[in-house]
């Protein structure tokens, strides 16, 4: 680890980072993110059952589009072509939604922001469609589960 930081320059401001000689490299990265809510409340978004419409349908696509408009949305991020942005839903059966979005890109620079982007987008969108019905719903855990690729390799969330 290092206790450089690569976004300020010479006159300690902050600025978007050169990547002008970096290597483009394949680059991947997988974010999640938890949804603590009621049963019932799971039960009804799995049965389709909520007024707003799928839940998981919209909230997919929320977290693709929030993937690709990263860069507009956190100052120093990097403009980037994803060529593959994925989100996957699986629920413990009881109260708890798990949220994964996998990002994948040919370029310069890492597309982990992307990805907690897309992870996070898809949360709220879900805590939105279902606020009506219940309120106490939490958004936790959210976190980079992996990436690959560029200068600094592999990296590995290990609890």
């Amino acid at each position: 680890m290092t206790d450089e930081l690569s976004h300020f320059n010479e006159e300690q401001r902050a600025h978007m980072v050169d990547v002008t000689k970096k290597s483009e490299t394949q680059r991947r990265a997988i974010a999640t993110a938890t949804l603590q809510m009621e049963e019932a409340t799971l039960r009804r978004i799995k049965d389709g059952l909520i007024d707003k419409g799928d839940v998981l349908a919209v909230a997919q696509v929320a977290g693709i589009m929030a993937a690709k408009k990263t860069s507009e949305l956190i100052p120093m991020c990097h403009p980037i072509m994803t060529t593959k942005v994925n989100i996957m839903f699986t629920d413990d059966g009881k109260d708890h939604l798990t949220i994964l979005a996998e990002v994948v890109t040919i370029g310069k620079t890492g597309v982990e922001m992307e990805a907690l982007t897309a992870v996070t987008v898809t949360a709220l969108t879900v805590y939105d469609m279902c606020k009506a019905i219940d309120k106490k719903i939490v958004i936790e855990k959210t976190h980079l589960v992996e990436k690959t690729g560029g200068k600094s390799g592999k990296f590995r969330f290990d609890k």
